[in-house]
């Protein structure tokens, strides 16, 4: 992904908006071929979450906001989800888990891990993990071998190193982008740095529903 500028910050009620630019493999088709997509690939809108699994505010949001998102827009076509690793220590618990996650993603089952390391309870070891695998029915030994070898790390890395580029210094960070579009200045990519409440992802996803130009009723 190729990152072109950052446009300054605009205050609005009730969140503080980043209004930026991002290249067109954002916009376009470049999530579409991850495996830590959610919903239809063709939705009108995209929201990129920036996330550690250690992060208390992401998993408030996790449990409280995400929910409502998904059964308002993901599920019913409406918005593309992609979720980003942003460790915020560069090891421990916090890459480890990201690496859990994308191990599991190998075997075709990342989205079951990454809501298995939410819903732990905080418990973030090689104990859960193996479990966690094995519930979701993991080839262990491959498992296993991958979180050895850690070679995804890179990228998790370089998914921190995007966040930074958009201006993010904490998680979660979002990013809400018209999916066919490539932002603009008078069209931009929308940032929203924290876990804010479901409302105030609505009223820019709504937004960003409508036609260029078109204003909201």
């Amino acid at each position: 992904m190729t990152l072109l500028s950052a446009w300054p910050v605009k205050v609005a009620a009730p969140v503080i908006l980043f209004l930026l630019m991002a290249g067109a493999a954002v916009a376009g088709s470049g999530p579409a071929i991850d495996n830590r997509i959610r919903g239809n690939l063709d939705a009108p809108v995209t929201m990129i979450e920036y996330s550690d699994f250690t992060c208390g505010y992401c998993l408030k949001f996790f449990k409280d906001t995400w929910p409502k998102i998904r059964a308002r827009y993901v599920d019913t076509g409406k918005v593309r989800f992609l979720y980003k690793d942003y460790p915020r220590a560069d090891q421990g618990p916090g890459l480890t888990a990201a690496l859990a996650a994308r191990c599991a993603g190998d075997q075709g089952t990342y989205w079951p891990m990454h809501d298995r390391l939410f819903s732990a309870g905080g418990r973030l070891d090689a104990d859960s993990y193996s479990q966690h695998a094995k519930t979701i029915g993991l080839n262990q030994s491959q498992f296993r071998q991958c979180l050895r070898d850690a070679p995804h790390v890179q990228a998790i890395f370089q998914d921190r190193q995007e966040a930074n580029a958009w201006g993010f210094r904490g998680t979660p960070g979002f990013v809400l982008m018209r999916t066919t579009q490539e932002p603009t200045t008078k069209d931009p990519a929308i940032a929203i740095p924290g876990a804010f409440p479901f409302e105030a992802f609505e009223e820019e996803i709504e937004k960003l529903l409508l036609s260029p130009g078109e204003k909201q009723k």
